[in-house]
């Protein structure tokens, strides 16, 4: 089962770090903190770079929920596997297929490309090709989009990579 847990924002590496040498690989199976890559102008040219998708959250994969419950409390700058007051909650299915899809084995959502024709956008290459209808914004100086996407039971805006080559 996948899980999600929330740790403050700027900590996520710091928090898996510790994760994966205190919990036994019995009760965890892997830590990772999904990302997502991005373009960033510096020294006057472009480089890819890479930002946490979600802020504030690392995800765990573990069959052994009660005892990864137990270990996760001895992380000190853990904050609490999300759950509500009958326990914690596994990310539902749909969540899943989500991280899977289009975060891949190494759970980085790729830099997607695409372009406007009039004012409606094409993707053409990336994890977000099929997915335009999703899109909120985009901010084609930042080379980025922000889609829609329903995480932790709600609707959530998460900001992408996406590059726009041409304007037709």
């Amino acid at each position: 089962m996948w899980y999600a847990v929330q740790v403050r924002t700027g900590q996520e590496e710091k928090v898996k770090t510790l994760c994966n040498i205190m919990i036994p690989e019995e009760f965890l199976e892997e830590c990772f903190i999904p990302r997502y890559e991005k373009k960033v102008k510096y020294f006057g040219s472009w480089h890819i770079d890479t930002e946490v998708l979600f802020p504030g959250y690392i995800f765990m994969i573990s069959e052994q929920i009660d005892g990864l419950r137990v270990a996760v409390k001895k992380i000190p700058t853990l904050t609490k596997i999300l759950g509500d007051e009958d326990g914690v909650i596994a990310l539902y299915e749909k969540e899943v297929k989500f991280l899977k899809k289009f975060g891949k084995e190494d759970h980085l959502i790729k830099l997607s490309q695409g372009h406007m024709e009039n004012d409606w956008i094409v993707i053409t290459d990336g994890p977000m090709k099929d997915f335009e209808g999703t899109i909120k914004k985009i901010d084609r100086h930042k080379r980025s989009a922000v889609i829609e996407v329903e995480f932790f039971g709600r609707k959530m805006d998460v900001k992408v990579g996406l590059e726009i080559v041409k304007k037709i």
